[in-house]
């Protein structure tokens, strides 16, 4: 059921680079997990997941820095894989590779290395105070697939490469003593990125087995801010601010909504009586922003906050989300890239997913603000991500330095499968590209976003065609293109063409 409310006030609501609630109860996951290799596939078939595992690991981690899974060796099996091309070949790039065995990489090796499911397990003590309440299960950052227990009972799986996975698990967690089992899967199945994709391959990241980031259990209220989607317009100077809330109660809710918004200017607070159907209801709040609004950019990455709360001590309903926001407009005139309608020129760098020290992309913010830092003493302005999406905590360094982002779906459909053939990964394309923009596409650093990089496959054109066509319907908070490196559109917003390239590999 949706609502249409207009709320006055002289601040405004942007993007979220953070959604946090104050009255949730969270238990933390970190620390020491029971673990199994699953190497012949079994884990399955005996239910490892009725029985008590017997080595153990520390989470958030992978394999890989646990000193689990295989040595390396001239018969690793790797997921990336090497091509016959003037790189290979040439005696001048001799000193890059490996002769013995072109089928060992001339990059980073990991100590371990293993493609196959593992299985991760945790006992839990569930408080009698989370009776009740909507609780789900937060995994930050899994490579990739992961399929969870409660006990015995099977409680479903998630896929997804560069968001978190989140397991609704209301009504299965009692007071009182559990068994929480994962089996992550690194193998390519029958969803295909492309094997050379940054997002699964070994030559950056590697295709690690584990969890990173954070992990955690959280109770919140029957009737809870579910999410935030917020559309500015900056030269009306206003917003169009999206608020899911979710009703477990099994009847109808009236109760207060309070928006707090704080910056630049004094706090302001503005209150509505809302009335919420059972189940799902989104509220489109509108909210003007005022003449002396801060708006985002480069030179002055302004940042906002706005605090949602939900119900009163007094019903027994409160909930609250809070989140910090900026304001910007990134948009095409004619051939000009425009940031809030002045034109701006794109001064970039590549990030591959580069991490040597653990395998695994850095999830904490210090580390992104380190690399954010260096590349503006640089002069640049703009990072684009080749085939993969970086965690949560990229776009809040890139929102406080004033980075412009290009990201892209985790692919490179390329050399081990195609896009647009009807394969699953056609379907898995928008999938993930939706849970992208619920996760990060507030943030006002995430100005570009691209399918991916250089595909292959006959109907590549039309469905990325299609592909682009529905985003910029839906979203136009930025920009999209194709591909990056072709295929040149003309419904693309911009081209990341490589025909300037110097050399053409």
């Amino acid at each position: 059921m949706k609502h249409k409310l207009i709320l006055i006030t002289v601040l405004a609501i942007l993007t979220i680079s953070c959604q946090q609630s104050a009255t949730q109860q969270k238990i933390d996951l970190s620390g020491e997990w029971r673990f199994a290799i699953d190497s012949t596939d079994m884990g399955l078939t005996e239910k490892w997941y009725s029985t008590d595992l017997k080595e153990q690991v520390q989470l958030p981690g992978s394999m890989n820095s646990n000193g689990k899974g295989n040595d390396v060796n001239l018969q690793t099996k790797w997921t990336g894989q090497i091509i016959d091309s003037t790189f290979f070949t040439s005696p001048a790039y001799e000193k890059y590779r490996q002769p013995e065995n072109f089928k060992v990489p001339f990059w980073l090796q990991p100590l371990k290395h293993y493609q196959g499911a593992a299985w991760y397990q945790k006992e839990l003590n569930i408080p009698s105070t989370w009776n009740d309440k909507q609780i789900s299960l937060f995994l930050e950052r899994c490579h990739w697939e992961s399929r969870l227990w409660i006990d015995e009972q099977e409680i479903g799986l998630r896929n997804s490469l560069g968001t978190p996975h989140i397991y609704d698990l209301t009504g299965m967690l009692k007071s009182g003593k559990h068994t929480l089992t994962l089996c992550i899967d690194n193998r390519v199945k029958d969803i295909d990125p492309g094997i050379n994709s940054h997002s699964i391959s070994d030559h950056t990241q590697t295709n690690w087995n584990g969890i990173v980031g954070e992990l955690f259990l959280e109770a919140r209220p029957m009737v809870k801010i579910q999410s935030v989607q917020i559309f500015p317009d900056v030269k009306n100077k206003s917003i169009s601010t999206r608020i899911n809330i979710s009703n477990l109660t099994g009847t109808q809710v009236e109760t207060e909504l309070v928006l707090e918004i704080s910056g630049a200017n004094p706090p302001e607070v503005k209150t509505q009586m809302v009335r919420l159907e059972k189940g799902e209801t989104q509220l489109e709040i509108d909210v003007p922003m005022g003449n002396e609004v801060q708006l985002w950019d480069e030179f002055n990455p302004s940042l906002y906050k706005l605090k949602i709360i939900l119900g009163t001590p007094k019903n027994g309903l409160t909930d609250s989300l809070s989140t910090t926001f900026g304001m910007r407009s990134f948009t095409v005139t004619g051939k000009q890239i425009e940031i809030n309608g002045r034109p701006t020129f794109l001064r970039g760098t590549l990030e591959c997913a580069i991490f040597p020290k653990t395998g695994y992309p850095e999830t904490g913010i210090s580390e992104w603000l380190r690399i954010f830092n260096i590349c503006r003493a640089h002069g640049l302005n703009h990072i684009r991500f080749h085939s993969w999406c970086p965690p949560k905590a990229a776009f809040d360094a890139a929102d406080q330095t004033g980075f412009y982002l290009q990201v892209e779906c985790s692919s490179w459909a390329n050399q081990s499968t195609t896009i647009g053939d009807g394969k699953p990964f056609d379907k898995y394309l928008y999938e993930e590209s939706e849970r992208m923009i619920l996760a990060y596409g507030n943030h006002p650093s995430f100005c570009m976003m691209t399918y991916g990089n250089e595909p292959h496959g006959v109907n590549q054109n039309a469905f990325l065609t299609d592909f682009v066509t529905f985003w910029k319907n839906k979203d136009n908070r930025r920009i999209y293109t194709s591909g990056a490196g072709w295929p040149n559109l003309p419904g693309n917003d911009y081209l990341s063409d490589s025909n300037p390239r110097i050399q053409r590999w």
